[in-house]
């Protein structure tokens, strides 16, 4: 069987992703087959606002911004429960 490992494939050269493959020798060349998963592609962009969006996240953590909640599910509950829209009668 085949093992699979996870890269990009970044100016010619394979970025592991997690564990890299143990090689009997660093320099010795090995054979491989890569397929490229055009709909996982991510542009710089993206990456640059996921950076972004967890630099934020772990501030919040930092911060304990939401200690006094003290029961999560409650209070998901009561944020997602309907309410009448503005300026409707229904």
């Amino acid at each position: 069987m085949l093992a699979t490992y996870k890269a990009v494939l970044k100016n010619n050269r394979l970025e592991w992703s997690g564990g890299a493959p143990i090689l009997p020798s660093p320099r010795e060349a090995v054979s491989v087959h890569v397929t490229i998963l055009n709909d996982q592609i991510v542009a710089p962009k993206e990456i640059a606002q996921g950076k972004r969006m967890a630099a934020a996240l772990e501030k919040l953590a930092a911060v304990q911004s939401l200690t006094e909640i003290a029961d999560p599910v409650a209070w998901q509950r009561e944020i997602r429960r309907d309410r009448a829209l503005p300026d409707r009668d229904e």
